[in-house]
């Protein structure tokens, strides 16, 4: 199986692919999209598009737009979108995020958990900026080291990420200002791991035998014992709301 087909069956049982609860997620919508409303909604990295889905909901002005590389995702997307009646006021792109243009601009943007489809915090605000229009707002979902890493959350992480303070400093740096946050709390971070590993081994536990339901089998089993040997006790995970700073 590839890697796209892998994360959305491990995400299946799980409301966002990241580690928040859906009372966070409806409450980061309804801070994001204050005074926005009627505005138009962008998410690089959209997946199945949960959050524009959601937010379109809500909302009966608002227009949204998605953006992902997995096309069975933003299938999955669109018959979401047209069950719960909101397809006519969301576009759906398969392309690169990077690559993604806009005729005109959005009151808010969306990139949680995907950032290193850009390289980073940095490049993605950079991305995002040409994008927004005056007084728009970003939420951005980003990981970071709750305390020193340990080797093997290094090796699985990399050396990209730093702490929190680290990581409000790296969004000010690049001329944004947070005017909210959440901090994922143990709960959320447990919850998303159990329901990614959980969610791939009840998938494969169905299946016949075969390649497929062995490599979900041995996936599930690798990324579990990562995460509680590796990075539980020093990983964490912040949702930022971002404004242009006045200066940049």
């Amino acid at each position: 199986m590839e890697r796209h087909e892998i994360s959305r069956i491990a995400h299946r049982d799980h409301p966002v692919a990241a580690p928040l609860s859906d009372e966070t997620v409806r409450g980061l919508l309804e801070r994001l999209l204050r005074g926005r409303e009627d505005g138009r909604l962008l998410d690089l990295g959209c997946g199945e598009a949960a959050w524009p889905v959601r937010a379109l909901a809500a909302h009966p002005a608002l227009r949204a737009v998605g953006v992902d590389t997995d096309p069975v995702a933003l299938r999955r997307a669109l018959e979401t979108a047209q069950r719960l009646g909101v397809a006519g006021r969301i576009g759906l792109h398969h392309t690169d995020a990077r690559e993604f243009t806009a005729s005109e601009p959005f009151d808010a943007v969306l990139c949680v958990g995907s950032t290193h489809a850009f390289g980073g915090l940095g490049p993605t605000l950079a991305a995002i900026a040409p994008l927004l229009a005056p007084g728009g707002a970003v939420l951005l979902g980003e990981s970071y080291w709750e305390r020193e890493p340990t080797p093997l959350a290094r090796e699985v992480f990399g050396d990209g990420l730093s702490d929190l303070a680290g990581t409000v400093a790296a969004a000010r740096e690049a001329g944004w200002l947070p005017v909210a946050g959440h901090t994922s709390t143990r709960t959320e971070l447990d919850a998303y791991e159990w329901a990614w590993t959980g969610s791939l081994t009840d998938w494969a536990l169905d299946q016949p035998p075969g390649p497929d339901r062995e490599q979900a089998l041995r996936t599930a089993a690798e990324h579990r014992e990562e995460w509680l040997t590796g990075y539980r006790d020093c990983f964490g995970f912040v949702t930022l709301l971002l404004r242009r700073s006045p200066e940049s």
